[in-house]
Parts: structure tokens; C-alpha cells; sequence
């Protein structure tokens, strides 16, 4: 099986610091992976950011990069340590400190996808396991590293928004004034990630295309803004999550009658947030 890792659109010229990414929209299939699986077709996509890629491809337009997983979700998670490897999936992996993700399923090869639903009928080999992470993890962040460093080198500084989507129920509990729901999450670790002005700046593009944003509740980021986010050294990482109901029919997996116009709105924000990388944001003090 030939894997491609990734897709990178750049822009004509690079002009902007922000490099936008998606690691979970990738609906590559192989039929062999389907094979092993119990699930059928649409079940094993409801952990996939679906139209993700699309939503974001407007980022080159405006002078910054698009990195895009070509392999989905549930065969491989970019946003997972490569360490993450489950005991109760992959034959040979011993049983170390408690991981609630990779106990809940949920590690670089997962177990579930959402809702707890098992993907495989038993175990996979360790080597399975392996040659995922060489073919497919390690290139995809070897390239997010590589445009992080263009930029850091060009600029000064580097940012990264990650960009993903979320199940409308996960934000049930997090509820604005009127009884409202979020329509973006950002998460920066609590402050960990970013300087506090580039998370201000990218809620604030949001917010002024009439979107309803909430910080670090109920996601805060995962292992990408763990691992990219420096802001001590001018390198700054954001994740991003859009409920999926705003723009898609969740249980189809398929675009809803106001996908068209929410695109559009992003294609709004996008311009706003390559702005960032215009500015002059000051260097870390040696």
C-alpha cells in the first residue's frame, strides 16, 4: 500500500507567519484498512474533522501555507504523541503509566472512534503500528516543523493554528448568556501555547464575522499545541475547533444548506488571521 502523508499548498508568495494545518480531515480509505475494521463506511468517519480541508483552503490565497493529513483520523492521529501506543490494540506494547487517552482508545493508532465504538475485530502488530508512525506521523511533522522554521526564519516568529472540528454535543455544557453554544473553541493551553495578544487577535477575527468564541472549554489543545507552542521563542500555537452543525449534517456526514455561506464567512476570517503574520510582533528577550 503507497500512503501519502500529506498535502502542502503554499502560497504564491509567502507574506504571512501563521501556518494553518489540519491533521484530522483526511478521508484517504484504503480498502484494506476498511477490511479489518468492523465499522462500515460512515461510522468510521464520525471522528474525521470532515470538509475541515476545505473550509481552511483559502489560507494561500493570503500569503500563508496549508498543511492537510491525506490518511485519516481513525488509522492514524497526527495529534497524538508517536509514544502513544495502546496496550489493549497493538500486540507487544507493554502496559506503562496511566494515559487517559490512550486508555479511553484514543492514541496515535486508535481503538475507537467517537462514541467509543471499536474499530478492529482484535490486536494489530507492533509493527503495524510502527510503519503507520515512519510512513505517514513522522513525515507530516517533519513538514509542520519545516514551515514552522520558514517562517520563524523569515519573520521572527512562527504560528500555527490547528484547525479542526467539533460534535455539537461537546459543547452542551458550555453555554454563553441566553442559553447560547459556542460556535468556535480556542485552545492555548490555558496560556501555555501563545502570547495572550495573538490568542486575543484570533478571537477577535472570529468574533467580528458574528461567531460565538470560548476559550480552552471544553478543548484546550492537544499534543500539537503542547509540542509547537513556544512562546518563549517566538514560536505560537492555537487550536482551533468550529461546532460542525454550523456548517454540516453530522449524521450524513455532509455538507448542510448553510455550508456555501459559512465558508464564504471563513474565507473572511482566514484574511483577518494571515494578518497576524503582517504585524510586528516583538522577539523574546534573549
Amino acid at each position: 500500500m503507497t500512503e501519502s502523508a500529506y498535502v502542502l499548498t503554499r502560497p504564491t508568495r509567502l507574506t504571512s507567519r501563521v501556518v494553518f494545518a489540519s491533521p484530522h480531515s483526511g478521508r484517504s480509505y484504503d480498502p484494506a484498512f476498511l477490511d479489518q475494521s468492523i465499522l462500515g463506511a460512515d461510522l468510521i468517519r464520525s471522528s474525521e474533522d470532515a470538509f475541515v480541508d476545505d473550509l481552511f483552503a483559502a489560507a494561500p490565497d493570503h500569503g500563508a501555507p496549508f498543511l492537510q493529513a491525506v490518511q485519516p483520523r481513525a488509522y492514524l492521529d497526527l495529534n497524538r504523541s508517536p509514544d502513544e501506543l495502546d496496550p489493549a490494540l497493538i500486540h507487544g506494547v507493554p502496559r506503562r503509566g496511566h494515559n487517559p487517552r490512550v486508555a479511553s482508545g484514543l492514541g496515535v493508532v486508535p481503538r475507537v472512534v467517537a462514541n467509543g465504538r471499536s474499530i478492529y475485530r482484535g490486536k494489530i502488530p507492533l509493527a503495524e503500528a510502527e510503519r503507520r508512525i515512519d510512513t505517514i506521523w513522522k513525515p507530516y511533522h517533519q513538514a509542520l516543523q519545516d514551515l514552522l522554521y520558514e517562517a520563524w526564519a523569515r519573520f521572527g516568529s512562527a504560528i500555527l493554528l490547528d484547525c479542526h472540528s467539533m460534535p455539537r454535543e461537546a459543547v452542551d455544557n458550555t453555554v454563553f448568556p441566553g442559553g447560547r453554544r459556542p460556535d468556535i473553541v480556542l485552545g492555548d493551553r490555558f496560556g501555555a501555547s501563545a502570547a495572550p495578544d495573538i490568542v486575543d487577535h484570533v478571537e477577535s477575527a472570529f468574533a467580528s464575522a458574528g461567531l460565538r468564541v470560548a476559550r480552552n472549554a471544553p478543548f484546550a489543545g492537544a499534543f500539537i499545541t503542547q509540542a509547537y507552542g513556544r512562546p518563549s521563542r517566538n514560536q505560537h500555537a492555537i487550536q482551533i475547533e468550529i461546532d460542525r452543525s454550523v456548517y454540516m449534517d453530522e449524521a450524513r456526514i455532509a455538507p448542510n444548506a448553510q455550508y456555501d455561506a459559512f465558508r464564504d464567512l471563513l474565507r473572511g476570517v482566514i484574511a483577518d488571521l494571515a494578518v497576524i503574520g503582517g504585524q510586528s510582533l516583538p522577539l523574546a528577550a534573549e
